[in-house]
């Protein structure tokens, strides 16, 4: 195990950070990505981390992807977590029919955005399938070229049964023209990531819009497409709290050689001040080498065991715990300053405080 994790910032450019940062408050207005933003992750192709290098992809390692998403949303949350979740429906171009992909993937702006929950029906016909139904939480839904969404399989108005005797679920890839966009995204954070809903309604689709999502099924070679979707998704979740984490304690760090510098505040306070911020950015450091190790442990078999696996799962819980943790124990020696909306460090509060509410990353494994 590494002793020690570098810094968020060792994994991005000190100008993109620059550039994404100055345009964060033009992007909260807007409720989506500023085009200063989304310049440079055109430039960047980090849409495309994950799509494979044969649709013009970067199928990026598991290990330089955690520690790149992490520092994304280091540099801002809601940047880091549309890159995260639209990066992460690109994987999906692994399973894709490669007929479709290879026409979807092909535009530099290619963005898949979507929905992981099983709230639309597709009906079974002659040629393929009638999707209706709508989906919550579609975030970079502004920027989207593309959506995905889980459907229940029907047939003749039944619900068909996979082989574990439970309803069928598969997804399915749309084009945006074919979507209608629910402006219901309304919460104190993430503001800027625009994760609205989206509803399609008697959309009729060839048979190879439907994909599964399962190595056994993928349609492009590479351990990239071998790792489960489920632990792939912890790992990127965690990354994007422990990133705005530790955008925080930065930010933190500033306000408390200010504080030191307040009269009122006693020999003590100076003490408390430094022994609570050095506690907690040490338990947020040993948080983050330890879920790393186990990344690049599960990352580096060529056959992953169910004990990797368990490790990642358990170590994003626990990197995602700890973030929150953090920051909320630093919070009120920050004063009012921290809960003024006009300030960074109540964005990145409120962007930490609203991504941490994903239902994937709560319970313990």
């Amino acid at each position: 195990m590494e002793h020690s994790v570098a810094h968020p910032s060792k994994y991005i450019n000190h100008q993109d950070v620059t550039i994404i940062r100055d345009a964060a408050i033009e992007a909260e207005e807007l409720g989506m990505l500023s085009a200063p933003q989304l310049k440079i992750v055109y430039q960047q192709k980090w849409f495309k981390l994950l799509v494979p290098q044969v649709y013009t992809g970067k199928q990026i390692a598991l290990t330089d992807l955690v520690r790149l998403q992490e520092a994304l949303s280091w540099a801002d949350g809601s940047l880091g977590w549309v890159v995260t979740l639209c990066s992460g429906a690109g994987w999906f171009g692994g399973f894709i029919s490669p007929e479709i992909a290879d026409f979807i993937f092909k535009e530099d702006n290619v963005c898949l955005a979507g929905s992981g929950a099983a709230d639309g029906t597709a009906e079974i016909t002659d040629t393929g399938y009638i999707i209706n139904g709508t989906w919550k939480y579609a975030s970079g839904a502004y920027h989207a070229t593309h959506f995905t969404a889980n459907c229940i399989i029907k047939k003749n108005g039944e619900v068909m049964l996979d082989d574990e005797n439970e309803p069928c679920i598969l997804p399915f890839i749309v084009d945006k023209k074919d979507v209608a966009l629910l402006p219901t995204w309304k919460y104190i954070g993430m503001v800027a990531t625009g994760s609205h809903s989206f509803q399609i309604k008697n959309l009729k689709v060839n048979a190879n819009r439907c994909f599964r999502i399962n190595a056994d099924y993928a349609e492009v070679r590479g351990r990239l497409y071998q790792y489960p979707f489920l632990q792939l998704a912890e790992a990127t979740l965690a990354v994007n709290l422990s990133g705005m984490a530790v955008h925080f304690t930065d930010l933190c760090h500033a306000v408390f050689e200010q504080k030191r510098k307040q009269p009122k505040l006693t020999g003590e306070n100076h003490h408390e001040l430094d022994k609570v911020f050095a506690l907690e950015t040490d338990k947020l450091q040993l948080a983050r080498t330890v879920f790393f190790a186990a990344i690049d442990n599960s990352r580096n078999q060529d056959q992953n065991t169910n004990e990797q696996l368990l490790a990642v799962s358990q170590t994003s819980r626990a990197l995602a715990k700890q973030a929150l943790a953090t920051v909320d124990i630093l919070y009120p020696y920050c004063g009012l300053l921290a809960a003024s909306p006009d300030m960074e460090i109540n964005r990145v509060w409120r962007d930490l405080h609203t991504a941490s509410q994903h239902s994937l990353l709560t319970f313990a494994v």
